[in-house]
């Protein structure tokens, strides 16, 4: 990445929309895909006159996140307006907050290359969404459906040093709105986006340079492409030009991401906050919270990923990293759980869950929680193996029935398919023992010259010809009496 003598400098700014029913401040739905121009009232769409009102569930979903990273919450902030001119703004203002936040400060703990980081928060706040402008070949036109939305904005401090960083403090976010139910997090329709700010400085320097700005990302493996290409970029601007005054090489400005071509594209340059004329909003009260408000939303709080992964690791015995990757995924880490309620083995169901079964399902795009296959059946595949009805071999061929056949339980699946059947007939596999044996001489050689690997090629070879069907122990134990 970027090499020795330079370090990188990234702060997020991360857009969650709230998934309440209304919007912030009107009455209007919240709804995602609806016919354009729909869900719509004078409110959102700026008509003279019109007032807002505040929606009190997005004022609760903003405290629940503020106490979830152990933030302070603003007994008193208010509102603001932010002025610039864009077709997607009816009002030529966004109601935003600018001096008095609700949420101050607060941390994360996210992984990264297999260790726990602290990452901090600078303050999170309310403000509503724009409406979407639409593109079409001879025009274009906006849907005011978004306009209003309710948005809370978590920006970071510049803490962030690496894009593998922001990406795992990204998602540690994301996992944190997804276990309070705050935001659907849905990056595909524009739940969550990402403003990633970022500067390069030579090792030691410790001002902060000029920052470029990239809008709204809303994939994280672009990001890191993104971030990746713009460090390579700063740093060859910076070499190229020794002599200049840094600030005259790298320009503020704010760039997009053009997935196409996998490059950032300059936008514009940045505008300071005296540009957008920031203003106390007049038509709404500040917002003013008690404690008994405050410790009620606290004592409701869900158990949260920090929370769930050190349960897994501490009380289950999973490795971090699986236990991670499931908490992570709060719908995969509500699946494995169900499973767990039919099953001691934990590593055995946290792998068939996070290796086998998503990894089957991955070309199929389709996560295992919404593919049809009971966590109960996941949690009977694994009693299988363990109770040593099927072999390993066989697990993996009923694993492949099941995403055919969801729904279908695998002792189903094993009893009505004869190649399913395990061999643990003695006569049978002492068959199969002794052609290998007949077969490979050198290595029963090798074997009692005490080379213990020629072991574990012939009971390779024996459960290649039982085609995966010999019980591994009886295979075992009949191979070390035979050749003994």
């Amino acid at each position: 990445m970027a090499n020795a003598q330079w370090e990188t400098v990234i702060g997020l700014e991360i857009h969650a929309e709230l998934n309440t029913k209304s919007k912030l401040f009107s009455t209007a739905p919240n709804r995602f895909g609806d016919e354009p121009n729909t869900n719509i009232t004078e409110v959102c769409t700026g008509q003279p006159g019109a007032l807002p009102v505040l929606n009190k569930e997005a004022v609760r979903k903003a405290v629940q996140f503020g106490l979830a990273v152990n933030a302070e919450i603003s007994k008193f902030s208010k509102f603001d307006r932010k002025s610039y001119f864009y077709p997607d703004s009816p009002r030529n203002f966004q109601i935003t907050q600018f001096d008095e936040p609700i949420v101050r400060g607060g941390s994360v703990v996210a992984e990264v290359d297999g260790h726990e980081m602290t990452f901090h928060i600078n303050r999170a706040h309310l403000e509503d969404d724009a409406g979407m402008l639409k593109h079409f070949t001879n025009f274009a036109g906006v849907d005011y459906n978004r306009a209003g939305v309710p948005l809370i904005e978590i920006v970071s401090e510049p803490c962030l040093k690496s894009p593998k960083e922001a990406v795992a403090y990204a998602m540690a976010i994301k996992s944190i709105l997804e276990y309070i139910d705050a935001s659907d997090c849905n990056m595909e329709e524009g739940s969550l986006r990402m403003d990633c700010n970022i500067s390069v400085r030579p090792v030691g320097e410790t001002k902060l340079r000029n920052k470029i700005e990239i809008k709204n990302m809303n994939s994280f493996s672009n990001m890191e492409i993104a971030l990746e290409g713009e460090i390579k970029r700063q740093i060859r601007e910076y070499t190229q030009n020794p002599g200049k005054n840094p600030s005259d090489v790298i320009h503020q400005s704010t760039y997009r991401f053009d997935p196409d071509r996998k490059t950032t594209v300059l936008m514009r340059r940045k505008e300071d906050a005296d540009d957008y004329r920031y203003f106390p909003e007049p038509d709404l009260v500040p917002i003013i919270l008690t404690d008994a408000y405050i410790e009620e939303i606290r004592a409701s709080l869900p158990e949260l990923p920090l929370q769930r992964k050190r349960r897994y690791v501490n009380e289950l015995g999973l490795s971090e990293h699986s236990a991670f990757v499931l908490t992570t995924d709060k719908a995969l880490a509500d699946y494995f759980d169900a499973a767990m309620k039919h099953s001691r083995n934990a590593k055995g169901v946290c792998n068939w869950i996070t290796v086998e079964f998503v990894g089957r399902l991955k070309e199929e795009f389709k996560p295992l929680p919404q593919s049809g296959i009971a966590p109960e059946n996941i949690a009977e595949l694994v009693n299988m193996i363990d109770d040593k009805t099927i072999t390993g071999k066989i697990a993996k061929a009923v694993a492949d029935d099941m995403v055919k056949t969801p729904g279908v339980a695998p002792s189903l699946i094993v009893r009505q398919n004869p190649d399913y059947q395990p061999v643990s007939d003695t006569s049978e596999v002492m068959a199969f023992i002794d052609l290998v044996l007949k077969e490979n001489a050198q290595s029963v050689a090798d074997y009692k010259s005490g080379k213990d690997r020629a072991f574990g090629f012939l009971i390779g070879q024996v459960m290649k010809l039982s085609k995966g069907k010999a019980s591994p122990d009886l295979v075992n134990q009949l191979l070390k009496d035979r050749l003994q």
